[in-house]
């Protein structure tokens, strides 16, 4: 279902999306307004592939393959941010809390992405905002991953 709605996204920006067997190191590749995505991976795979390779639509420019240079590996980033962002929003982190969700495996399955995707995500706002975020009066902790209700001053 996630896969079809990027797809859907994707051709509202005028997006063309081919799927074909690729080498296996390779998920998924974007350039002038074409994403192909490895038919090898599985339909929750191509969804977090799609996400980032949407990204770098929205977020990067050129070539940037050589990932020894600083600049492009930044762009890396901010596109593999967008795809975050987008399949692992902290406000789906609340609704996952107040569904029940108690485990990291339930989390990736509730958001339907992998739990290596799920990983790289937490790891990366963990980053960005330390081990709390505020989100709409609840406290997402990153370490242990968890919402607080609220979070008491001393």
């Amino acid at each position: 279902m996630l896969y079809d709605h990027l797809l859907l996204e994707a051709s509202r920006h005028r997006i063309e999306v081919i799927e074909r067997f690729m080498p296996s190191r390779l998920k998924g590749l974007y350039n002038s307004g074409i994403v192909w995505i490895n038919k090898k991976q599985s339909r929750i795979e191509k969804s977090c592939t799609l996400a980032e390779e949407l990204g770098h639509h929205f977020t990067s420019y050129g070539d940037i393959l050589d990932q020894s240079k600083m600049e492009n590996r930044k762009q890396e980033k901010r596109a593999r941010n967008w795809a975050y962002k987008k399949l692992v929003p902290l406000s789906k982190i609340v609704e996952a809390q107040k569904a029940g969700i108690k485990s990291r495996y339930e989390l990736a399955e509730f958001l339907n992405v992998t739990e290596t995707f799920l990983e790289e995500a937490l790891k990366r706002y963990e980053e960005e905002y330390g081990l709390f975020k505020q989100v709409n009066g609840l406290t997402i902790s990153f370490q242990p991953l968890g919402v607080i209700e609220r979070l008491e001053e001393f």
